[in-house]
């Protein structure tokens, strides 16, 4: 941060020539915060959203955005998250089991195995930049099998306009390499280049920093060679250990950073003896030049007679091992050095264990609330039973084959929790008080069992349908102010909606149907293929549940942490359990194989000592994010711990020893997290403004909408009228002619028709491209107005960030003017005067974000109907300051009033209430 705000003031750097990679989103956000607030307490304007902070994978994504059509991707392409890639390979195994030899290297075992070894081969390769064709031209069969496989895979991607996480950067990387002139723009726009975590970057973007740098490699790399513990994603230590080297002599400058400011001096000392237990020949390897060699140092000396770091066991006894923690933590609250939960933190190898989730269970049967997002508990909640068995009851032959045994592919885990959520929701149904939500789903039963038509909703309709009945409904009562663990539920239904509509979207199901589909009614045959194959699959794979970037350690909750998840954050308290931990070999024979053939570089570190460095590193993070006092604890047994723990851990004093006194200690507060959220009018205020309930359950607790008709033609009139302003900006203005423009509107169309699984008919087509070719005709081949398109503004407020895309940004001179289109006729002006107000008042907002962003004054702001055939397509605003400020004032209203979580006042437009999810909770309001 502060080398940022270095540059931007003393060295008169632009903040759009900065260019921040981080690690995490969340980093990214606090980083623009703490220097927007820093640079505005030194009253130093400037816009830094123009700067480029961010992930590796968000960074490229921006590229890739701004120069799409020099990419493979269509617009409207989706970005698949792991579980999308591996269900997209799974859906399309019977390509892949073609191949031939392919047996060679795919598990034996069902199609979902096969498809995650399929997704870890081609993660691994991608990242790599390893070719198909190098692969496909080997002698070994099992790695030529594997480029067809590379090859298979990256046609399904193509065909179906798919983007996974790993081919963001390949993707970008092509953009570059093969755009001498996007190159050299970037390498013009960006001066400064900084990596934060940069020992757990790998070789791809290790490629994209110093191909965005040039000759000029102005860069700046931050990080710790001993936190590398991204291995398994492709991550290597070399980045940072050669990093000098990849300098003439005298270029590149070290900077050791070895002075703790966190910890107490005992934990720094602690973690300092961890790594030089490795020098001694019990374990036989050395870090030889594979570690830069250092020690870290306290800031000050501990003057505490008690040690800062102790251990807290059981012995045999795992029932012994929980009451001694919670024995420990209530002694913390009752000496009055505890002031909240959030100041522990517990850090495990995994929280999915079930050492740790009893552990979890016993603390809250306890009331000592447990945040562990990732523990993977979503399927075990009471709201998601509850809604699942009620779900399940609504179809009676489904809930028939269970009770018969039918669905032999089910492993008996499954059955035992779709049983009991039956069996949940039975309990919850029998009680006299609940016999409203009984009749309902009775009723919506027999309908389906004697369904011979179609219905006029889904799944996720029929979720909204129940949310009228209790416990749902009370459950999205629930205000947003509490704390995590009681909004939890309403957050767990609002996923539930989001992993069901994605079922819908990904399977095509609008309705249920009962038209024959493979032998069976479609409602039956996509019930079975919701609950035996869709939840099935993520209750395998676990679901994680809400994470709010807003909240550093939310209060009142221990957190339960894997040791990756905890990287970069600190507490005052940390206990670090899973001391049964041994290195294990975690590479695999064919890629080794692969790395030495077809890798852009040698192997660096010696394949026999990996698992020790990772270890090592590992528990060096783990043991490094205590401030205050660090906690060994474990069940101790003739496993726990290990021999590798057994040096350091025999040597620390018991929590129970007369040598430790909790009440010496002052434990610090948990660090506030300072991030500045984004909002648009669009997306936020309009919402708002219309019914602040529609937004708490939309935006704050992001339930899915059930997908209506998506506004197809809109957006494909607007998506090609953006191609046209996109040839002009370009200089390629002879390229507008009727025969490009239809050529354009039909690849908009077929990307639209795959993203959306929506059509148009005939006519609707072709009245779409005669509005196209008719705004094109009226510009009469004159574009040299143009001067931006679909262009993104931001502004940093003190805050929060205003966010919007303006259309069209055309001008001569020192004034510009922005457009806005709509694919639709002109309206009249005295009926759809509100409509027009809200138009109005968004064009402000925009006007007043460009006039920011450019320094340029907006002198006109218009609204262009494409469907107008007749007189004078637009309606036309002049930019009047005062106006600008009123609605800017009331945008900052609102946006106060969402950020205090007011989402009390409804909306009064019986219209708006009718097309609503959620009229079916609101139904009894």
């Amino acid at each position: 941060m502060q080398r940022a705000i270095y540059l931007i003031e003393e060295c008169n750097v632009r903040p759009e020539s900065i260019f921040i990679a981080t690690f995490t989103e969340k980093a990214a956000k606090e980083l623009v915060t703490r220097i927007t607030n820093e640079l505005a307490n030194r009253n130093i304007t400037a816009n830094i959203n123009e700067m480029y902070i961010g992930t590796f994978h968000s960074l490229c994504l921006r590229m890739l955005k701004e120069h799409l059509e020099y990419t493979r991707l269509r617009r409207n392409y989706r970005l698949m998250d792991s579980f999308d890639q591996q269900y997209m390979v799974f859906q399309n195994i019977h390509r892949f089991r073609s191949i031939p030899e392919i047996e060679i290297v795919l598990p034996n075992g069902g199609a979902w195995k096969q498809a995650e070894t399929i997704c870890n081969f081609v993660n691994n390769l991608s990242e790599e930049l390893v070719s198909p064709e190098e692969l496909m031209s080997d002698h070994d069969p099992s790695i030529a099998s594997l480029g067809r496989m590379l090859q298979e895979y990256r046609t399904i991607l193509t065909e179906a306009n798919l983007m996974d996480f790993s081919s963001i950067q390949i993707e970008a990387y092509r953009l570059l390499c093969d755009n001498e002139g996007i190159l050299n723009e970037l390498r013009s726009a960006i001066t400064h280049i900084m990596v934060d975590e940069y020992q757990d970057t790998n070789y791809i973007q290790e490629q994209l920093v110093f191909l965005l740098a040039g000759e000029r490699k102005n860069i700046c790399v931050v990080g710790d060679d001993d936190q590398g513990l991204y291995r398994f994603r492709g991550a290597t230590i070399r980045n940072i250990l050669e990093f000098p080297q990849k300098f003439a002599n005298g270029e590149c400058r070290i900077i050791p950073l070895v002075i703790n400011y966190r910890s107490n001096s005992d934990i720094v000392d602690f973690y300092n003896r961890w790594m030089d237990t490795t020098d001694g020949a019990k374990f036989k390897f050395r870090w030889e030049n594979f570690r830069y060699e250092k020690r870290i140092e306290p800031h000050e000396k501990s003057a505490l007679h008690s040690p800062a770091v102790v251990k807290l066991a059981g012995v045999n006894d795992e029932d012994e091992w929980h009451e001694k923690i919670l024995q420990f933590i209530n002694n913390l609250k009752t000496s009055g050095k505890l002031m909240d939960y959030n100041q522990i933190a517990f850090l495990f190898n995994s929280v999915k264990h079930p050492r740790v989730t009893a552990l979890a269970r016993f603390l809250e049967e306890n009331h000592i609330n447990v945040y562990s997002p990732r523990s993977d508990m979503f399927f075990q909640r009471d709201e998601i039973r509850l809604a699942l068995g009620c779900l399940m009851l609504m179809f009676p032959f489904y809930v028939q084959g269970l009770e018969n045994g039918e669905y032999t592919f089910l492993q008996p885990e499954h059955l035992t929790y779709y049983r009991n959520c039956i069996m949940l929701a039975n309990e919850y149904l029998m009680q006299p008080e609940h016999t409203d939500l009984l009749k309902w789903i009775r009723r919506r039963g027999k309908d389906h069992v004697s369904l011979t038509d179609a219905t006029d909703y889904a799944y996720c309709g029929l979720m909204y349908q129940m949310f009228e009945f209790q416990p749902f409904a009370g459950i999205l009562d629930t205000d947003m102010d509490v704390g995590v663990v009681d909004i939890r539920p309403a957050r767990n239904l609002a996923k539930l909606t989001q992993i069901i509509g994605k079922f819908e979207y990904l399977h095509r199901v609008d309705v249920l149907s009962a038209d024959k589909y493979r032998g069976k009614r479609g409602i039956d045959a996509n019930t079975e293929l919701l609950f035996n194959l869709y939840l099935r699959l993520l209750y395998d794979g676990g679901i994680t549940e809400y994470e709010d970037d807003s909240e550093y350690a939310p209060s009142g909750c221990v957190s339960f942490l894997t040791i990756h998840q905890s990287k970069g954050m600190e507490f005052p308290i940390v206990f670090v359990d899973s001391l049964t931990n041994v290195p294990r070999k975690t590479t695999n024979d064919l890629m080794m194989t692969i790395e030495d053939r077809y890798f852009k570089r040698p192997a660096f570190e010696p394949y026999e000592v990996t698992k020790f460095f990772d270890f090592w590193r590992l528990y060096y993070t783990a043991f490094s994010r205590a401030q205050d006092l660090l906690i060994l604890t474990c069940n101790e047994d003739k496993r726990t711990p290990s021999a590798y723990f057994k040096e350091v851990y025999d040597e620390l004093q018991s929590v129970d020893s007369e040598a430790f006194d909790i009440r010496e200690f002052n434990f610090k507060s948990v660090k506030a997290v300072n991030v500045k959220s984004t909002y648009s009018f669009t997306s936020h205020i309009t919402v708002y403004e219309t019914c602040a309930l529609q937004y708490k359950f939309y935006r704050e607790l992001e339930f899915m909408p059930v997908r209506a008709n998506a506004m197809l033609f809109g957006t494909l009139v607007h998506e090609t009228i953006e191609d046209v302003h996109r040839a002009a900006l370009r200089h390629e203005e002879q390229t507008i002619t009727e025969e490009n423009v239809n050529r354009w509107f039909a690849s908009n169309y077929v990307s639209l028709t795959k993203t959306e699984h929506t059509y148009l008919a005939g006519p609707q087509r072709e009245a779409a491209l005669k509005q196209v070719l008719r705004y094109v005709e009226r510009q009469h081949g004159d574009w040299s107005a143009i001067q931006q398109a679909e262009v993104d503004v931001s502004l940093v407020k003190p805050d929060y960030i205003i966010e919007g895309k303006v259309d069209l940004i055309r001008g001569e001179g020192d004034t510009v003017e922005i457009v806005d289109f709509k694919a639709e006729r002109k309206p009249d002006m005295e009926k759809m005067r509100d409509r027009l107000e809200r138009y109005r008042r968004q064009l402000h907002i925009y006007a007043h974000l460009v006039e920011e962003r450019t320094g340029r004054k907006v002198s006109k702001m218009h609204l262009y109907y494409t469907g107008e055939d007749g007189g004078v397509p637009t309606i036309t605003y002049p930019y009047t300051k005062s106006a600008v400020e009123g609605t800017l004032a009331s945008f900052d209203d609102t946006v106060h009033k969402i950020m205090k979580k007011d989402f009390r006042h409804c909306a009064d437009d019986p219209k708006v209430c009718a097309g609503c999810d959620f009229r079916f909770y609101c139904r009894n309001k």
